[in-house]
């Protein structure tokens, strides 16, 4: 197979030989200072960088070097994103799953976990308890069953999800991560009003994604793979990737990754939306020590880091699979959407206590949406409720247009502000409302143009007063 980036073949656009091509060369030139230099230069530009570029600077091992890389990737994280940190949460549909994925507890033969399917009723339910936490905006999940799962189920659940109005609450974009279908399928998705459509390859290494998918339809890594040109072919513009890392060797994942993002641009002219950057953890009956490709914290922030270089305008995301100290670390290096609140059960938002025994993986920060918002605050950042873009839409090429100018910012600045008043005003504790309005006064100086500021003032008083859902 020859490398091509504009084929639509999972084995000539993620290719193999050039991966190991590039890793070879990586490792000839990993203390080339004068090339890592150059690299770094045209990094600069914020037009990103190639798969062998950035896997040069991610094996660099000169501690000057990756200090400069690190401020560069704060530096390019702030012109695209500014301080904002947009807010989600991950909802479990069902756990019935016919795959036999070695790394999830969802597989087909794990008998320890009961088997969950929400009803209608349930996932109203499960809404109306993430609205009162302050939730507009959801990434719902469930596993591969063609009887259980079927796709007018899945259609079914977001026509609910965008049904519930409760108190002043609203999903206004449902994420959706399941399995790879076909063209049909994501037009049904496309036309139910779905935002980005995600989809993890969880390793591109052919050898081992087919060992560690032994049974059900995930098995086959081409259908898998060209997943994501099947729903741009059936109009979904905004997709999402990503990598499970410490399945493969990470160093091969991430030149995958990027060429998969080069295989969008190529073919599509369009990126990709988001990049999530998961890594295995422990989940029921998985441990994460089967596998020997675990990933150091120290790399991990590096990987976070090259990926926001070289895919400068994606949005970045990290769940509630790390700490907090982590995901303070990665949040400053590119991660522009974090997890708050989060419940990787079927059904768990509805109960009182957190539930344990239908968990994908084990939670390792707990906090609640508010002590998230709260800290968030006190690092400087805005959380942000928006949902305009994809309602405005602004998406697909429209989207990465204005995002790569810089000039998204004129809209997602205001419209964090706007949304984060009404998390305040609804849902805040008393410590975080404090803050929170501090910061929004704050942040109202830094918005450029006066007409808008002013706009934004007047809209702040009528959220005071009970109006909602402004918008640029």
């Amino acid at each position: 197979m020859i490398y091509n980036p504009k084929s639509l073949k999972a084995e000539e656009f993620i290719n193999d030989e050039e991966i190991n091509e590039t890793l070879k060369y990586v490792d000839e030139n990993k203390n080339n200072l004068e090339l890592i230099d150059k690299i770094l230069e045209k990094a600069k530009l914020k037009k990103g960088l190639n798969h062998r570029e950035a896997s040069v600077l991610l094996a660099c091992e000169n501690k000057e070097k990756i200090d400069e890389m690190y401020n560069l990737a704060e530096q390019i994280k702030k012109d695209f994103y500014g301080n904002r940190i947009v807010m989600f949460a991950p909802l479990y549909l069902s756990n019935y799953c016919v795959n036999g994925c070695l790394y999830c507890p969802y597989h087909l033969k794990n008998k320890n976990i009961p088997r969950k399917k929400l009803t209608q009723e349930e996932v109203k339910k499960e809404v109306i308890a993430l609205q009162n936490m302050g939730h507009k905006r959801l990434a719902i999940e469930a596993g591969e069953d063609p009887v259980n799962n079927p796709i007018e189920y899945i259609l079914d659940c977001i026509k609910t999800i965008y049904s519930i109005k409760h108190k002043n609450g609203a999903i206004r974009r449902v994420n959706v991560n399941i399995a790879a279908t076909t063209v049909e399928n994501y037009k049904k998705l496309k036309d139910a009003g779905i935002g980005t459509y995600i989809l993890f390859q969880e390793t591109y290494h052919k050898k081992s994604y087919e060992y560690l998918h032994p049974t059900g339809p995930k098995h086959n890594y081409d259908y898998h793979t060209e997943a994501m040109d099947r729903a741009m072919d059936a109009g979904i513009d905004d997709v999402g990737i990503g990598v499970l890392f410490g399945l493969e060797k990470y160093r091969y994942e991430f030149a995958g990754l990027l060429m998969h993002a080069e295989h969008f641009e190529a073919v599509h002219g369009v990126g990709p939306h988001t990049i999530s950057v998961p890594r295995v953890k422990k989940a029921d009956d998985i441990n994460p020590s089967d596998f020997d490709d675990s990933l150091s914290d120290e790399m991990f922030c590096k990987i976070v880091a090259c990926i926001r270089i070289a895919v400068p305008y994606t949005g970045m995301i990290i769940s509630t699979r790390e700490n907090q100290e982590i995901r303070e670390k990665v949040i400053r290096l590119g991660i522009s959407q974090i997890s708050g609140g989060s419940r990787t059960s079927v059904g768990g938002y509805a109960e009182e206590e957190r539930p344990h025994d239908t968990e994908q993986f084990d939670v390792s920060d707990d906090r609640t949406l508010d002590e998230v918002v709260n800290w968030l605050m006190s690092l400087g950042y805005i959380p942000s409720f928006c949902t305009a873009c994809y309602r405005e839409g602004r998406t697909g090429d429209r989207f990465m247009s204005l995002c790569k100018s810089g000039q998204i910012q004129n809209c997602c600045h205001p419209n964090a502000l706007m949304t984060l008043k009404e998390f305040l005003m609804d849902y805040a504790t008393s410590n975080t409302k404090k803050i929170g309005e501090e910061l929004i006064e704050k942040e109202i100086n830094n918005i450029g143009k006066d007409e808008v500021k002013k706009i934004v003032r007047e809209r702040l008083q009528k959220i005071e007063k009970g109006e909602r859902d402004f918008r640029f």
